[in-house]
């Protein structure tokens, strides 16, 4: 699992240095309005699915069956902010909650930071880091929150419109999830 989540971020890391060459320090001209400004706020909706690592000492409970997964299909909810640094680069903050619509998970909801360069006009290239909290339908109504570090890379297209199309991959604890979601995020 850890492997993957590398991978996946060195592949982000890889597209985002063309990326970063490419832009030519045009911040105020943008056609998606999210350069125009210094701050950029937006929402989105976002879907896809987790699934933990069914091993001792990760941070969630583990199942009686070796071989069955926590795991389950989401829907979240995203906010947060962006702040354009120098050039394309930018940081932010965004919080999240989702919910669970089929598998084990219940709700989950957490914040993060995020780092991250513009692609072009756009696009944005970014990694994250957070602290999430997951609660599992598996263990009943009264079953406890489990929470860790969250780590994730993502990228962001978008168009004139201001709405972008996100893919995004994060992890729970160290590397104990793997959780690929993708949806829209519309900028203001």
């Amino acid at each position: 699992m850890r492997k993957l989540f590398i991978v996946t971020a060195a592949a982000a890391a890889f597209v985002a240095v063309p990326a970063f060459a490419q832009d030519n320090g045009q911040a105020d001209s943008a056609s998606d309005g999210a350069r125009s400004s210094r701050i950029e706020p937006y929402v989105g909706v976002t879907g896809g699915w987790e699934q933990f690592d069914n091993e001792r000492n990760a941070g969630i409970p583990q199942s009686p069956n070796r071989h069955d997964r926590l795991n389950g299909s989401l829907v979240q909810g995203v906010a947060g902010v962006n702040l354009n640094v120098v050039g394309p680069l930018f940081v932010g903050a965004e919080g999240n909650a989702a919910k669970g619509v089929s598998g084990d998970i219940d709700w989950e909801y957490g914040a993060a930071g995020r780092v991250g360069v513009r692609a072009g006009q756009n696009g944005l290239f970014y990694g994250k880091v957070g602290y999430q909290w997951v609660n599992f339908d598996k263990f009943g109504d009264n079953s406890r929150d489990y929470h860790a570090m969250t780590y994730g890379a993502g990228v962001e297209v978008g168009s004139k419109s201001g709405i972008r199309v996100r893919g995004e991959v994060n992890t729970f604890g160290s590397a104990h999830s793997v959780r690929p979601m993708a949806g829209l995020v519309k900028g203001f």
